[in-house]
């Protein structure tokens, strides 16, 4: 019955007043249009995706969530994947992709994958079952939209998805050397990983919302086919609620309790700081070796294009492909065109503000695939340390690389793509301001 009356006031909302709303990446506002299921609603002038609507959005979003949880906890319980030897056999779980890494002494690198894999991913499900259980069967209160406000900041960090390409790509290099056995752990993980990808494509942050805290007025002089911040406006990044600023005092979303600025504080100046940190780990990233391989009472040293080569001498060409573009070409990419973007937002530049956007969308979507590396070591180390026949420790670029990866999807967050649409030189604009 909640769930009946939540839509009812949301389709007396949209048709009783024009809902507004200024895109996060290109600060253009516009009004939302009446959605029906399966209908999505793009920004006029960069397409990003503004609203979402789906079918039933809370059944969907806590049915997918619980069969994630379900999974993740059959992934937990059993052994993940196992080997043997000329009859050594030794079996792994998955937290023991993190715990043995503290053996070795990478606290760190530990930490972030447990975190990745397991912790963030399990806060998620978990936020996500208990807010759709709340606004089914209760009426929500302010602690939930704190949890809702928290969604949002997860997604990125979650990589499941990631875990099980780094986990094909291990169990590659090891597979003309032993003998391995996937266990119920792998595949209820790889279930997991694509009912988690499922779960935040399924939640209607719009309809969300809307149903935890309803959705104050736009303010009066709002217009649409401008930008916000010339205006004198700013739209909630979390929620997407539009707010007038207020210049002589801290400024916060009253539905989400987000902090608000037309532009991101001191954008470009923390942007590069984050790419010339990651900049100066990505030297002993792939100078130093990434692990240390004992194979019959000889070690071998394997740097990140070390371990390219090795495996395309040993004919797998697509896994060399994959270790090369996501730990190599990727990270490089990465750095290269963040800091081109924050060099070119202040200057004219023949390349659109609509090119230059979508260089920084794909920039920030890829970025976290770099963990594939990090993730093999992870998986390998914890799985072949059978004395001096054969074991793998990590070296000591594992915490640089890992730390070049955090630090540029961290430069990928703090960097305000509104900023690109600020000084246009050749400024895109809609033919037509559709929202209406």
């Amino acid at each position: 019955m909640k769930q009946a009356v939540s839509f009812q006031k949301l389709d007396k909302n949209i048709n009783g007043q024009r809902r507004l709303r200024a895109c996060h990446e290109c600060d253009w506002v516009s009004a939302l249009p009446r959605l029906r299921p399966g209908e999505v609603a793009h920004c006029p002038r960069c397409h990003h995706v503004l609203a979402r609507r789906h079918y039933r959005p809370a059944q969907r979003s806590l049915a997918i969530a619980i069969s994630a949880f379900i999974a993740l906890l059959i992934a937990v319980s059993f052994p993940f994947v196992s080997f043997s030897i000329k009859g050594i056999g030794h079996s792994i779980e998955i937290e023991q992709t993190a715990s043995m890494l503290l053996s070795f002494e990478q606290p760190i690198v530990a930490i972030v994958v447990a975190l990745t894999i397991i912790i963030l991913p399990a806060m998620y499900l978990v936020s996500v079952i208990w807010l759709q259980l709340v606004l089914l069967f209760s009426e929500p209160k302010i602690k939930h939209r704190q949890i809702a406000r928290t969604l949002k900041h997860l997604d990125s960090w979650m990589m499941a998805d990631v875990f099980i390409i780094g986990a094909l790509v291990s169990l590659f290099k090891i597979a003309g050397m032993a003998d391995i056995e996937l266990g119920i752990a792998f595949w209820a993980y790889a279930v997991f990983a694509f009912l988690l990808l499922m779960t935040t494509r399924s939640i209607d942050a719009d309809w969300m919302w809307f149903a935890i805290a309803g959705e104050p007025r736009a303010p009066a002089h709002t217009n649409t086919g401008q930008g916000a911040a010339e205006q004198g406006l700013t739209g909630c990044p979390t929620c997407g609620l539009i707010h007038a600023l207020d210049k002589g005092s801290d400024n916060h979303c009253v539905r989400c309790g987000e902090p608000l600025h037309a532009r991101a504080p001191k954008s470009l100046q923390r942007t590069l700081a984050l790419l010339i940190t990651a900049t100066i780990f990505y030297i002993p990233a792939n100078v130093y070796p990434i692990m240390t391989t004992t194979n019959f009472g000889q070690e071998k040293n394997s740097t990140i294009m070390a371990g390219v080569i090795d495996l395309i001498e040993h004919g797998s060409w697509p896994i060399a492909l994959v270790i090369f573009i996501a730990s190599i070409l990727v990270p490089i990419a990465k750095l290269i065109v963040l800091s081109w973007l924050c060099l070119t937002v202040n200057n004219a530049h023949q390349l659109s503000q609509l090119a230059r956007l979508k260089l920084y969308r794909i920039t920030e979507f890829i970025g976290r695939w770099s963990m594939v590396d990090v993730f093999v070591v992870a998986i390998l180390v914890a799985l072949i340390h059978a004395g001096d026949l054969i074991s793998v420790t990590p070296g000591p670029a594992a915490l640089a690389f890992a730390s070049v990866v955090v630090l540029t999807m961290l430069a990928a967050i703090t960097f305000d793509s509104r900023l690109i649409w600020d000084k246009p030189q050749t400024e895109l604009r809609p033919a037509q301001d559709n929202s209406v």
